[in-house]
């Protein structure tokens, strides 16, 4: 099932640019809260403009993945990319929060299908020597979305208004629905499934109930509250119905039979638990330098670059050389770099020079890169076509299922690192002097306080962040038991090299 080089190349940058658009929507949003919230005001209900998007997009992976074995990669696709679009335009339009927070549900979950399908569609088209450079690419876009994200946030919200970081989704869209329309043509074979309608509602109840209990919880509402229990035992009770549904179903949302093969369940675990650990560096590390050293938003979201920047070449090497030695292998330089480069950072602080603190940035970002094209290429090994959406869906979705985990568990973590630290220093008055802490990320601000008191707020911020690191790295050492449990599977090349003229 490969295409033309030509067409395959058009096809690529298609896929390239919905992968960067829809990667981007969250952090580039983000960015642009404040401008929102005091636009349209509901600052009680901001918190719904993020995770409406979040939770349309987990719920989404698995049915489109399952849908795109069943009736075609490109249908969802386009219909993934018209959705998204459609939501894009709607949420620009918007007049209060809570219509911006249906139409980024609207948006959610146009992206839902974009992703997953996205690297199934490269393994369809291209032969296994190739995939691991095209998925290098590919993976390399995703984690640059994490800096790019915030730098045009940032432009576009001081430059022009909050609206046009939706509308900027046009262009790019449009220009990848032209690409792939005019350039992917993908085989009429496909097998008669059923569509697994008992699956597909009861896991979309319980990853809605999880990601709101998750999003909620120590927020709007205590961990204790009825509230946040009900949704969290929700999420037990369809999740388990789930369970039931899927063995009984002759063609199931997740078929868990893939889970016995080690290097499938390995892939799923590994995605897991680098999605919960590299997140807090995106999050945590452009606090540090606007909290800390006293930088601004937008040489917070510039000194990111290195992070970007490793994992680009981390996603480009692992591509190189899935052609040349086991998974296994490969990941071991992936988890040695990563803890090497959270264990540094865990050590910074205050006094920490600048260029230090890029190195361990380009050494973690080095290590997690590996993970963003070799991953999805062990999830689809020695797995026919018509599984292959289903699998890459389930990698997507476990990856975006630890992000959600990481920000929530480290984020508590850092902040209730944060008081003690205060509460250390200023004694039972840290409470009070922690209401100084939202000047640290303000210059005019911070010149008005003490040095004294400065400082030591300052440095109960590096500590609560470096611990968090520090913490980070007992999910980093899970990673290794499940890098050494990948086996000896190998990309699987084809030995006949085309002729040439």
């Amino acid at each position: 099932m490969v295409i033309e080089q030509k067409g395959s190349k058009l096809v690529l940058a298609g896929l390239l640019l919905a992968i960067l658009m829809s990667a981007m929507d969250n952090t580039i949003v983000a960015t642009a809260l404040g401008a929102i919230v005091a636009d349209l005001n509901g600052a009680d209900k901001f918190v719904w403009v993020t995770s409406a998007y979040m939770v349309a997009v987990m719920a989404g992976m698995p049915i489109f993945g399952k849908l795109s074995d069943m009736y075609g990669r490109k249908k969802f696709f386009v219909f993934g990319l018209f959705v998204f679009l459609l939501g894009s335009v709607l949420c620009g339009l918007s007049q209060s929060i809570v219509q911006l927070s249906i139409f980024r549900a609207i948006q959610g979950i146009g992206g839902g299908a974009l992703m997953p399908i996205a690297f199934t569609i490269v393994f369809d088209i291209f032969p296994p020597e190739a995939r691991g450079k095209m998925t290098g690419l590919l993976g390399a876009v995703f984690g640059s979305s994490s800096v790019f994200g915030p730098l045009i946030g940032a432009f576009l919200t001081d430059n022009f208004s909050w609206h046009w970081i939706f509308y900027v989704n046009l262009p790019i869209g449009l220009l990848s629905l032209i690409f792939i329309l005019g350039s992917y043509k993908e085989s009429p074979e496909r097998s008669d499934q059923r569509i697994d309608w008992g699956g597909a509602i009861t896991l979309v109840v319980a990853v809605v109930s999880l990601m709101f209990g998750l999003e909620f919880g120590g927020k709007e509402y205590a961990w204790t509250s009825w509230q946040i229990l009900s949704l969290f035992a929700g999420f037990l009770i369809f999740f388990l119905a789930f369970l039931m549904i899927e063995r009984k179903a002759s063609e199931p949302i997740i078929s868990f039979w893939m889970f016995k093969k080690p290097l499938f369940a390995s892939a799923q675990a590994l995605a897991f638990l680098y999605g919960a650990t590299f997140i807090i560096l995106t999050i945590l590390i452009p606090i540090f330098v606007q909290a800390v050293y006293g930088g601004s938003a937008t040489n917070a979201g510039l000194v990111l670059t290195p992070l970007m920047l490793g994992s680009v070449v981390g996603s480009a090497v692992a591509g190189i050389a899935m052609s040349k030695t086991s998974y296994r292998n490969i990941m071991w330089i992936s988890i040695i770099s990563f803890i090497i480069g959270m264990a540094l950072l865990s050590t910074v602080g205050p006094d920490t020079s600048r260029w230090l603190l890029t190195i361990y940035m380009v050494i973690s970002g080095f290590g997690v890169g590996f993970s963003f094209s070799l991953l999805p290429n062990a999830t689809i090994h020695k797995l026919e076509p018509r599984y292959r959406g289903s699998a890459n869906s389930t990698n997507s979705f476990f990856r975006s299922l630890g992000m959600t985990i990481g920000i929530t568990l480290f984020g508590a973590m850092q902040s209730k690192f944060f008081a003690s630290n205060l509460e250390d220093a200023f004694g039972k008055s840290g409470g009070m002097a922690s209401g100084d802490s939202s000047s640290l990320f303000s210059a005019e601000m911070r010149d008005k306080i003490p040095d004294e008191v400065l400082s030591k707020i300052t440095q109960a911020m590096s500590d609560s962040i470096t611990h968090t690191f520090a913490y980070a790295l007992i999910p980093l050492g899970i990673a290794v038991v499940f890098v050494y449990l990948m086996g000896k599977s190998r990309l699987e090349i084809s030995k006949t090299k085309p002729k040439k003229g």
